[in-house]
């Protein structure tokens, strides 16, 4: 095999100006070539002839079956000295592919490094795809390059492997065909490192493991192509060493992409020979060719960030008025297309709020439940609640979180209109001993004039809340399939008087209340607050409790009491949001942590904000443990700034002096996501006991794409794609089981969609693969900054609420916005797939 013979390439300037006629010309050649050949004719393919090779540098060697799809190797390279050995290995495993799987996907390999093959307009049309082995360097003329440029505009195939990165340096064509150009600095030394695959449909990574551990050759990437291009596959930098070019969390290593009329597949991967003996690689390089050569169709479009467009639903409210938005905090789709949003009751900032606790109206504000009609466009103000939850700004004693917390519609909706709400009437304020009630009740909508009947209300659950001081009342629902319905509740407590750790100080109360002591509330089993509840309503407004749940309300030794059987959960700080994955009636939940800023050897953890994945009843750790079970320090009596001892995670006890439930708790499951604002999931040397050193400089950060700071998880959906839908802007495939987590904020906290693995999340496993969703779901302050709920409508589209900019209040920012795909269908065309004869 003989080396071209290189010219000095033309100055960058000169071959671009030149490139473009280049590729006229050749482009009319090249469609006389492929109309002949059958490039995109699919019933023309089985008559092509086979090509002529030169005697010195093309070889054609056919697989059993005789297969018509052709495809050329190409791994001329600039550099000089011996061939690659990758070369060999690379050529040798391409055929066996060809030549192996069933006989509808087998494929003639052509291995050439004669360059002049893409400037033969009929030769080159006879390949549905091209193959770059090549070592890297300016390998083709601006002749060959535009021969080759005009094949693909008309709709040809091209796979690059590993150093065809480093090919055609001055040109900006091929670098968007590749996708990315290695750093200045990458390791040259083969490491092992683990894969994470994020695309679990595409051919090239579909029977891939989603952690996938195999040694290599890792490049770094001047600029991450992330959003440019769909990537399908990461390499996870903290599982070896990439040198001072490193990508960071998001490191690409494998993608593809629809690129000017052809589509173009390129991996990182394949530096090494040993790669090409690796059956899961070959069947990596074999599903890259099977779309390339158009013998499968493929979605290479689904993680392009222009592929998605975020519009704004609502105007900015009237002024003094609510006519388009409250202040926004939770939504709902119901079947027929019908976003239905709460406000949770803080007013318009020119409203007065009322916060002297001798005023009968103190805190009095209206909760709004708005209802957009997606085919009108239009927002009614269904009705508004009288709830306890305007009193904004202020110190801990004066602001307040309660209000209208919460929405969800009845199963059968459609039918009977039924409406759940979550939330704290005014009315049943007690003043004196600054006490509320919290309650779930059910109203009905008239589904013609989108009006709520107030008067239709079924109180069908009530607790007591202390709302002298300020905050987390949760309010998120969902239903699983069975008809259960889930609440989250906050742990009703201050987020002071702990110096931000563990919610335990046992002394503040207001009238024998106690309302910085969450052992009261989230560790205690006679509690409703800091839980996920899980009922199942029945038709007369009542409810019944279903099996499962994580107590029966008769645990106590002398006949009960010391129980509540609406328990799910136990042990959440601030759920407020909480989703059902229908498909396999898995919850997921996150809440908000403490404010500690950073851990503290005498206390514990710092701000651990949480997402879980629950597959069973459960004691998730609040006040006690977080994150992966790791434990705060309890606080000693009279003298609560004194420590005592660390929580056992796995036999915890509550013995707060505000307990009136069981003293011994069920053990804690540790949760799958939690961050800080030093960074994703912090985890620390543990000694003898168990207990983390929490010393901040020997931290291990388990999830580098995390981190926070200013932080409030907001949990969201499980996507799952529905075909049946005939809404061609409804987000595609590859989003499927995805679970969509998220944050309040928008600097550098959480957007991300995220794969668990279903054999172990529901034990606290951490997520296998994240890719970030900032650029699909829009950051800044004009875009959607304030994420407050975000769901999945039945058409397909994600609707979010953006909260605004204030707190306790509703501004020209706060609104209702639909996010819709854009982007097609996979490719080929169905009627543009290669045919065999």
């Amino acid at each position: 095999m003989r080396r071209l013979s290189r010219q000095s390439p033309l100055p960058v300037r000169e071959f671009r100006a030149n490139r473009s006629r280049r590729a006229r010309v050749w482009a009319a050649g090249v469609a006389v070539g492929t109309l002949a050949a059958g490039l995109l004719s699919g019933p023309v393919a089985s008559a092509r002839p086979a090509p002529e090779p030169s005697p010195t540098t093309m070889s054609v060697k056919s697989p059993p079956g005789g297969a018509n799809v052709r495809v050329l190797v190409f791994y001329g390279s600039a550099a000089g000295g011996d061939e690659s050995p990758t070369v060999n290995a690379g050529i040798e495993a391409i055929e066996k592919i060809g030549r192996s799987g069933p006989e509808a996907q087998r494929f003639t390999i052509t291995a050439t490094d004669d360059a002049s093959v893409f400037t033969n307009a009929t030769k080159l049309g006879r390949f549905n795809s091209v193959v770059f082995l090549t070592g890297g360097g300016d390998v083709l003329d601006p002749d060959q390059e535009a021969g080759l440029e005009a094949y693909m505009e008309a709709g040809g195939g091209f796979a690059g492997v590993h150093d065809a990165a480093r090919a055609e340096p001055y040109s900006d064509w091929f670098t968007g065909l590749i996708g990315a150009r290695p750093a200045a600095s990458s390791p040259t030394a083969a490491q092992r490192a683990t894969v994470e695959v994020g695309d679990r449909q595409n051919p090239a990574t579909k029977d891939l493991p989603v952690q996938w551990k195999r040694a290599d050759q890792w490049l770094n990437w001047a600029k991450n192509p992330s959003g440019d291009v769909h990537t399908v596959a990461r390499v996870n930098e903290t599982t070896y060493k990439p040198g001072e070019g490193a990508n960071g969390a998001d490191h690409p290593v494998s993608w593809c992409r629809d690129y000017d009329g052809g589509r173009s597949f390129y991996t990182g991967m394949g530096g090494t020979v040993s790669s090409y003996d690796e059956v899961d690689f070959r069947d990596h390089l074999r599903g890259a060719l099977l779309w390339t050569t158009r013998l499968v169709r493929a979605d290479c479009k689904a993680a392009i960030n222009a592929n998605y467009k975020a519009e704004r639903l609502t105007q900015a409210n009237q002024p003094g008025q609510s006519d388009q938005i409250g202040e926004p905090h939770g939504l709902v789709t119901a079947p027929d297309g019908r976003v239905l949003y709460i406000g949770r009751g803080g007013a318009d900032s020119s409203q007065p709020v009322i916060t002297d606790w001798n005023n009968p109206d103190v805190g009095k504000g209206k909760g709004q439940v708005h209802v957009y009609d997606p085919k009108a466009k239009k927002v009614t103000l269904a009705g508004e609640l009288t709830v306890f939850g305007n009193k904004g700004g202020g110190d801990e004693l004066v602001k307040v979180e309660e209000g209208l917390l919460g929405i969800e519609l009845d199963p059968g909706f459609e039918r009977n209109g039924y409406v759940y709400l979550h939330y704290t009437p005014h009315s049943q304020l007690d003043r004196d001993k600054q006490l509320a009630e919290r309650r779930v009740s059910r109203f009905t909508l008239d589904l013609t004039t989108n009006k709520l009947d107030l008067s239709s209300e079924k109180v069908l659950l009530k607790w007591p809340v202390q709302v002298h001081s300020c905050c987390h009342a949760g309010g998120g629902m969902a239903w699983d399939s069975k008809g259960n319905l889930y609440i989250a509740t906050g742990d009703n407590n201050s987020s002071q008087f702990s110096d931000g750790y563990s919610g335990n100080n046992p002394q503040p109360n207001y009238k024998g209340v106690s309302f910085a002591d969450a052992r009261r509330t989230a560790g205690n089993t006679n509690n409703l607050n800091g839980k996920i509840l899980r009922i199942h309503p029945e038709a007369d407004g009542t409810y019944t409790l279903p099996e499962g749940n994580l107590f029966t309300g008769k645990e106590d030794a002398e006949g009960g009491g010391k129980t509540r059987g609406e328990i799910y959960v136990m042990g959440v700080r601030n759920p407020a949001r909480i989703s059902v994955d229908k498909k396999t009636d898995t919850l997921y939940a996150g809440w908000v942590g403490p404010d500690a800023g950073e851990p503290s050897t005498t206390w514990g953890p710092a701000k651990y904000d949480q997402f879980a994945v629950i597959t069973k009843a459960s004691n998730r750790g609040w006040p006690y443990c977080m994150g992966n079970k790791q434990p705060y320090r309890d606080r000693n009596l009279p003298d609560p700034t004194k420590p005592l001892g660390w929580y056992d995670c796995d036999h915890p006890k509550n013995e707060s002096p505000n307990n009136n439930g069981l003293v011994n708790l069920p053990p804690v499951t540790g949760n799958n996501i939690w961050y800080s604002p030093q960074g994703g999931a912090p985890d620390y040397p543990r000694d003898a006991n168990g207990v983390p050193s929490y010393k901040k400089e020997e931290a291990k950060y388990l999830l580098p794409w995390l981190k926070g700071g200013g932080q409030a998880a907001m949990d969201g959906p499980v996507y799952r794609y529905d075909a049946s839908v005939p809404n061609a802007d409804k987000w595609p495939s590859y989003w499927d089981g995805k679970w969509f987590v998220g944050d309040f904020y928008d600097s550098d906290q959480p957007r991300n969609a995220v794969l668990t693995d279903p054999k172990t999340h529901g034990d606290g496993s951490i997520p296998v693969h994240s890719e970030s969703l900032k650029k699909i779901i829009p950051i800044g302050n004009d875009g959607i900054k304030n994420l407050m709920d975000w769901k999945f409508g039945p058409d397909g589209a994600l609707y979010v609420l953006d909260y605004g900019r204030g707190f306790f209040t509703s501004d020209a920012k706060s609104a209702l916005w639909k996010v819709t795909y854009t982007g097609g269908g996979a490719t080929p065309a169905a009627d543009q797939l290669a045919r065999k004869g």
